[in-house]
């Protein structure tokens, strides 16, 4: 086995404030000591499936090929959605709930094989109907840091939950428009619009004016960069996950703009 297969990737809505992240860390560590485990995230708003999905699926890329991914933004636990496990064909693997939360992620690196966490020998002997990323998903990203092999955690599943990030997107005439999916720690409020589909709708309005709106507010500025904008001054750029945010120079969107997550941002090209 590479050293690259015992890195465990940890991904919650849990908070920093509780033991809960801590206890999952304790039973990877009981089960496989020699796994290197990394934090994403703990930071999720509690609940944002589509937040925890779009984190996911952008961290991926940068971790070693064979890492495990332990996602939990679970407002089901306990309920008939499945446990799950995916490997995908880049080698990275996927353990979580069946919510869509792992979709975008896995689907991306191209998925292999899925398989629902029921046997067992791959759980902590008593499962909670409320905390499954300790019972159910610390232990499975354990075994397979250890080597165990996907098919032995469960039966093989077909169909699972998908999560569509771009959702809602709608295009028509001289108008793009998409919704805030994410806000990050600094305000910046993040679309899902990719820089691939606003420059296809730059390049058909050439000698157009782009105007970049938020609801029915001013147009904003399209800058490069953060910096470019004077301080206050909203701007709208393309961030690291390479999608359409709208910032504030020094400040907060989601305060200046009093948006969030469903807000809608709207392209038009104008003579």
């Amino acid at each position: 086995m590479t050293s690259t297969a015992k890195t465990i990737a940890l991904l919650t809505d849990f908070g920093y404030r509780d033991h809960y992240v801590g206890v999952m860390k304790g039973v990877i560590a009981a089960i496989a000591p020699a796994a290197t485990v990394i934090d994403v995230t703990h930071g999720i708003p509690p609940q944002d499936i589509a937040a925890g999905a779009l984190l996911l699926r952008h961290s991926r890329p940068f971790f070693p090929p064979r890492t495990t991914f332990v996602a939990v933004v679970d407002p089901g636990v306990g309920t008939a959605r499945l446990p799950l496990a995916i490997e995908t064909r880049t080698g990275a693997r996927f353990v979580g709930p069946d919510n869509g939360l792992l979709w975008p992620a896995a689907e991306a690196a191209g998925i292999k094989r899925i398989v629902e966490l029921r046997s067992p020998r791959y759980r902590l002997p008593h499962v909670s109907a409320t905390f499954h990323g300790r019972d159910i998903f610390a232990p499975a990203a354990a075994w397979l840091a250890r080597g165990v092999a996907l098919a032995r955690l469960g039966p093989h599943v077909k169909n699972i939950a998908r999560l569509d990030l771009e959702a809602g997107i709608k295009e028509r005439a001289q108008l793009l428009a998409g919704t805030v999916i994410y806000v990050d720690s600094f305000g910046n409020l993040v679309t899902n619009l990719d820089r691939a589909r606003v420059d296809r709708f730059v390049a058909r309005f050439r000698q157009s004016r782009l105007s970049v709106r938020i609801r029915h507010r001013a147009p904003i500025e399209m800058r490069s960069a953060y910096g470019d904008a004077l301080i206050g001054a909203p701007l709208a750029t393309f961030g690291s996950f390479d999608l359409l945010e709208i910032a504030v120079r020094d400040g907060s969107a989601a305060d200046y703009f009093a948006a969030g997550a469903g807000t809608l941002v709207t392209l038009r090209a104008e003579r």
